[in-house]
């Protein structure tokens, strides 16, 4: 009697422990990643990184000071693409797709060999342990310093992704030639208010465009644009669409090489270079952010390290989403 009682236990238990298992997996398969990004992520697994990233960046922007315009952008290019995964650095012999080659990346985006120096400079300390979406994150703060912008805490923990979306990058990447509408559109679909966004356009006020970004607007003689600027720009970009495209000159025209707010002076005296700049401020409703910014630059830079911040949180990958590349261009 009390032999099969035994049993009769041992089998009951082994039932509810079965159907006890299964319920617990069911709920982790629903329940969303917890994970969160944290400036501390790197403390315990890796503390001399971010050292290691900024004295990289530091030594690239000193040989080429555009460099940090282009590092600002690579950031933004691959956030807006999939999330901050770092999608944008894998080159054309990584995934079937590359971001690389759509349409407002083709030619224009750069820093990619800076970006792999870093994490080349981080591998030596701690192999394995940093991402390359957290090197970009963090080489775009430690561009910003370099040339007198502001600093914010990098929030750390993104994996880099497997994959990378042509289609994506050439739908979801504004264009030099975005009315206003399209450039509010695109980026509140990224959880980015218009405020962001001409936060974020003013890091227009370093780095240069190539003539066929802005070859339509200094010809056009329209009547938000500056006359004797036009015929400033005229000199370095032909007229002609066959040749002088990749001719370079500087989105601020008065202070090119600083972070500073001119940028947002430029705009109210019809001297925005792209048209995606100008439509900022032609009597639309992000015209009172421009003036603001173009009297207060604290007011920018301020906002500028919080829209940074608010975009490094587009959709990462953590936890155990993703890998963690040892060399950014290439799948593991």
């Amino acid at each position: 009697m009390s032999s099969s009682l035994i049993n009769f236990s041992s089998k009951s238990y082994a039932t509810f422990a079965s159907s006890l298992l299964l319920m617990l997996l069911i709920l982790n398969l629903n329940t969303p990643c917890n994970a969160k990004l944290s400036s501390t992520f790197y403390d315990q697994t890796c503390p001399k990184a971010l050292g290691a990233i900024r004295t990289s960046i530091r030594q690239s922007i000193s040989r080429e000071r555009r460099m940090a315009a282009s590092l600002i952008r690579l950031h933004f290019h691959d956030c807006f693409v999939q999330g901050c995964d770092a999608s944008i650095l894998l080159d054309e012999s990584a995934t079937p797709t590359s971001e690389r080659s759509a349409g407002p990346n083709a030619g224009s985006v750069r820093g990619f060999e800076v970006v792999e120096a870093a994490k080349s400079a981080v591998e030596k300390v701690c192999p394995g342990v940093v991402s390359c979406a957290d090197i970009l994150a963090v080489a775009a703060r430690d561009a910003s310093v370099y040339v007198g912008g502001p600093s914010w805490k990098v929030k750390l923990g993104r994996r880099d992704s497997t994959s990378a979306s042509r289609s994506l990058a050439e739908s979801d990447l504004p264009s030099f030639a975005s009315t206003l509408d399209q450039l509010i559109s695109k980026f509140s679909k990224k959880g980015l208010n218009a405020r962001d966004m001409v936060a974020l356009s003013g890091s227009h006020t370093i780095g240069q465009a190539q003539c066929f970004t802005f070859r339509n607007r200094i010809y056009n003689n329209g009547s938000n644009i500056d006359a004797s600027f036009a015929s400033t720009r005229r000199r370095g970009c032909p007229a002609t669409t066959s040749s002088g495209n990749s001719n370079l000159a500087p989105l601020d025209l008065v202070t090119p090489n600083s972070f500073d707010n001119n940028y947002f002076k430029n705009l109210i005296q019809k001297k925005g270079l792209l048209q995606s700049d100008q439509v900022l401020f032609n009597g639309g409703s992000t015209d009172s952010i421009v003036s603001e910014y173009s009297k207060n630059p604290s007011s920018f830079k301020s906002d500028f390290a919080s829209a940074m911040i608010k975009m490094g949180d587009i959709k990462p990958l953590t936890g155990q989403k993703g890998i963690i590349r040892r060399i950014c261009s290439a799948l593991n």
